[in-house]
C-alpha cells in the first residue's frame, strides 16, 4: 500500500484532486479513530481530523517521503489532537463510572477513555499508537520522534497507570 499512497502523493502534488480524496478515503476513518482516542469526544475528533487533512494537502510538497504516508499523517493528527486538547477547557464532569451505567459497553468504554485521558500525554500517546492504531515499536518511534526504548518504557509507565485508574474492572 506504501507504493500506492506515494503514488496517489506524486499525483496530488500535480494537481489531481481525486488522488487526495483517495488518499483521505484510504486514512481518514483510521486517523479519525486516532483523534477520538486522544480528545476523547467526536467534535474535537473532527476538528482534529479536519485540520489534519487541510495541513496534509497544504504541505504535500513538504512531504519528503522518508517515512509512510501512514506515519506522515499520524505524526499531524498527533500534533492537531494535541492541539485541541490543550485548547479545550475542562468544565463537564468525568463519566460516570460502570456501576452507574449498569455495566454496559458503553460504560466500559466511557470508563476507559476516562482513564487515557488522565494519563499524561507522552503516555497516552504511546498507547493509542500501540493499543488502539496497532503499530510497531520502529513506528511509535518514528512517528513520536524517539528512541525504541524511551517507547518501551514509556508503555510500560502507561500499561501501568491504566492498570491503577481501571484496578475496579480487574479486581472483578
Amino acid at each position: 500500500m506504501e507504493s500506492a499512497d506515494a503514488d496517489l502523493v506524486r499525483r496530488a502534488r500535480r494537481g489531481d484532486d481525486g488522488a487526495f480524496r483517495e488518499l483521505v478515503d484510504r486514512h481518514g476513518p483510521g486517523l479519525y479513530r486516532m483523534a477520538f482516542s486522544l480528545v476523547g469526544n467526536a467534535a474535537d475528533a473532527e476538528d482534529a481530523l479536519q485540520e489534519t487533512l487541510l495541513g496534509a494537502f497544504r504541505h504535500l510538497g513538504r512531504f519528503e517521503q522518508r517515512s509512510s504516508v501512514r506515519t506522515w499523517l499520524t505524526r499531524i493528527v498527533m500534533r492537531q489532537a494535541a492541539r485541541v486538547h490543550r485548547g479545550r477547557r475542562r468544565t463537564a464532569p468525568l463519566p460516570e463510572t460502570q456501576e452507574a451505567k449498569g455495566g454496559t459497553a458503553a460504560g466500559v468504554r466511557m470508563d476507559v477513555l476516562a482513564a487515557l485521558d488522565k494519563l499524561a500525554p507522552i503516555h497516552r500517546d504511546v498507547i493509542t499508537l500501540r493499543e488502539i492504531q496497532g503499530m510497531r515499536y520502529e513506528e511509535i518511534a518514528t512517528v513520536l520522534g524517539i528512541p525504541i526504548g524511551t517507547v518501551e518504557s514509556r508503555l510500560h509507565r502507561a500499561r501501568a497507570a491504566l492498570r491503577e485508574e481501571l484496578r475496579d474492572y480487574l479486581e472483578k
